[in-house]
């Protein structure tokens, strides 16, 4: 694109951005910041491209998982390790039903910043401007902690890094044995509620045997004892993506440096804006929400500006509608998708159109509307005939009680006892693996369908 550079999303109209009160303290955190390494690299963002597009041809799965919104309090290795774990676990029991790689995506080591539906919030007749995500400004509900800082900016790089440090150890360092990680779901199948699971665990264990009498094991396979794992998170605050944008002195092209795959969310997907501005110009994998507002127009514009050039795993389109609703879009975004031809890897978010407020008052996402609506999304590109390529889970390793339901059967008076999150609430590691069997199950189901179909 020769009329994009990494600064020109600041001609573009901007929402869900904070204005600094002191421009000369931003600047200087920019500058700072420009100096700093990377923390991902254009070879890793390519082969993240590659692996998108082999889920866009039904070749492959994307599961991609973590944070509403990374938090410096909560911050801790025990936390990184625990999501990296059921991640490692859901990938597992996906393999086994859809047959295929399944692609791990982490909402991680860069997902600070959070858009709102209002500017303001009022609590007991106070009102202050909204909380944005710890690397805008701070949860405690007082005026100074809802200016804009920053220097936010420099500890929510600190804390990627370190995330990321840790997360290319546990990938390649033997923690992510296949062996050990299959030992982590037997367990959770031990329990009561969870024994209808047991089976198809057990088949995974089968499996596993039949490779190690082959001799097929850690010792002789690398593959089984390490994963790659890749990072994402919503480009919100640009000022931020700008300063870790860099320039391969080989190609000429942009790399967002802030993490493997960046995404546009569905507040700020307008075709002409800062954001889309931004993402246009590097090379990393675009995701783009698509709520029930999104137009075909809208999202004619927006493939021709994110992938000109037609590119497979370039561009991957994040359903999200809510259960009960996929019906009434997801078709006619599909339609619009094969009108244009465009080569994009659909997945499924079912977190964001399904949040209620509970009878106790806490925020929540019932686990059976979580459920509805994959089931509805697999059910739409069945009847298309297109490829549901991932799913996209908020979600933590944490046993913490924020969405209702599941095996273990959070109820909405349960929620208070561990509701930690600052943003939206997550399923925790029950709730996650449980849908990875079901979803395991929908992917195993089409691909015998699949085949039927095929031999007659």
């Amino acid at each position: 694109m020769t009329d994009w550079n990494k600064s020109s999303w600041r001609t573009k109209p901007r929402i869900q951005m904070p204005d600094y009160p002191d421009q000369a303290a931003l600047n200087a955190v920019e500058a700072r910041l420009g100096r700093y390494p990377v923390l991902v690299f254009a070879g890793e963002a390519r082969r993240l491209r590659k692996h998108l597009a082999a889920a866009g041809r039904g070749d492959a799965f994307l599961l991609q998982g973590g944070d509403c919104a990374e938090s410096f309090e909560q911050f801790s290795s025990d936390m990184i390790r625990d999501t990296f774990k059921v991640m490692l676990q859901m990938a597992i029991v996906l393999t086994h039903g859809a047959k295929v790689p399944v692609v791990k995506v982490g909402r991680m080591a860069g997902q600070f910043a959070k858009p709102r539906s209002a500017p303001t919030e009022t609590v007991d007749g106070v009102e202050l401007p909204s909380y944005r995500g710890d690397i805008i400004n701070d949860l405690a509900f007082t005026p100074e902690s809802r200016i804009p800082n920053p220097e936010n900016m420099m500890r929510a790089y600190t804390q990627a890094a370190a995330t990321l440090n840790l997360l290319r150890a546990f990938s390649t360092g033997g923690y992510a044995d296949v062996h050990k990680v299959h030992g982590w779901t037997l367990g959770f199948t031990d329990g009561e509620r969870a024994a209808k699971y047991r089976e198809v665990a057990e088949r995974i264990s089968d499996t596993l045997d039949f490779m190690s009498a082959a001799g097929v094991t850690t010792d002789t396979a690398h593959t089984l004892q390490s994963v790659e794992f890749y990072t994402s998170h919503e480009s919100l605050l640009l000022e931020y993506e700008e300063a870790l944008c860099r320039q391969e002195a080989a190609t000429g092209q942009w790399l967002a440096g802030s993490g493997h795959m960046i995404w546009i969310g569905d507040r700020t997907r307008q075709p002409d804006g800062a954001h889309v501005e931004y993402a246009s110009g590097v090379i990393n994998p675009i995701g783009l929400k698509c709520g029930p507002s999104m137009e075909a127009d809208d999202l004619k514009k927006l493939m021709a500006k994110l992938n000109p050039d037609n590119e497979e795993g370039r561009l991957t389109l994040i359903a999200r509608f809510g259960a009960g609703s996929v019906n009434d879009h997801l078709p006619r975004l599909i339609q619009t998708v094969k009108e244009e031809g465009a080569n994009v890897t659909w997945t499924c978010d079912p977190m964001h159109g399904n949040t209620i407020k509970s009878t106790s008052g806490y925020k929540t996402r019932p686990f059976d509307s979580v459920l509805r609506e994959v089931r509805e999304f697999f059910g739409v590109h069945a009847g298309e005939g297109t490829v549901p390529g991932g799913v996209h889970f908020e979600m933590t390793g944490q046993d913490v009680t924020e969405c209702t339901g599941g095996v273990r059967a959070v109820s909405d008076e349960d929620l208070s006892d561990r509701y930690h999150t600052a943003c939206d609430p997550r399923l925790n590691a029950s709730q996650s693996l449980e849908l990875a069997f079901l979803v395991a199950e929908e992917l195993s189901s089409r691909r015998t369908k699949t085949a039927a179909q095929a031999a007659g």
